[in-house]
């Protein structure tokens, strides 16, 4: 359970499949996640694609997007791999939340990525595009430890349940060393 002081952040998945595998490993996630730590999903699902057109009418979806993002102090994207890059609901989000120009709602947030697959590949693709992409965005990327879990299918139980310990080990030290990165990184 997270401290009165704890540094909330935004939890994005990158899937909108209703059991995705993204999903249940972003809800380890927050699960694992230290006390110095308030992470919650943003969800990014209902997002009208960004047209610059739009923003002289903003769509409300897009504002209530930015305001949940806005006063979070770091952010966690959790996604799996499409085409060997980021699935376009995801962009599509990166895109509204960095619009208008000069407004950016991932400016100077930490942020970190956890990708995942099925497979043996383990996202790595979709994880380095979107360390691409924030880096741009003025978003400091934690460089370690690279989460990049394979084999997402056999990790979960029923209830969606991690029931690999020595996953959910790592995770538990990825979440810790994302406290540790927020801390360093986070604006004053």
């Amino acid at each position: 359970m997270p401290d009165s002081k704890a540094r909330k952040v935004a939890v994005l998945v990158g899937s909108l499949r209703r059991e995705a595998y993204s999903r249940k490993l972003a809800n380890a996630l927050i699960e694992l996640a230290p006390p110095a730590l308030a992470a919650s999903i943003v969800e990014i699902g209902a997002l009208p694609l960004y047209n610059q057109d739009l923003e002289d009418a903003v769509p409300p979806a897009w504002s209530a997007f930015r305001d949940a993002v806005r006063p979070v102090d770091a952010v966690l994207f959790v996604t799996p791999e499409y085409n060997r890059s980021v699935p376009g609901v995801l962009k599509n989000a990166i895109d509204v939340g960095s619009r208008p120009y000069g407004k950016s709602v991932w400016a100077g947030k930490p942020g970190a990525v956890a990708s995942q697959s099925s497979g043996a590949i383990s996202g790595f693709g979709a994880n380095h595009h979107l360390r691409q992409s924030m880096v741009f965005l003025d978003v400091p990327m934690m460089p370690q430890p690279e989460a990049y879990i394979g084999g997402s299918a056999e990790l979960f139980d029923g209830d969606g349940k991690l029931k690999n310990d020595k996953t959910r080990e790592f995770l538990r030290q990825f979440m810790a060393a994302f406290a540790r990165w927020i801390e360093t990184n986070a604006k004053r």
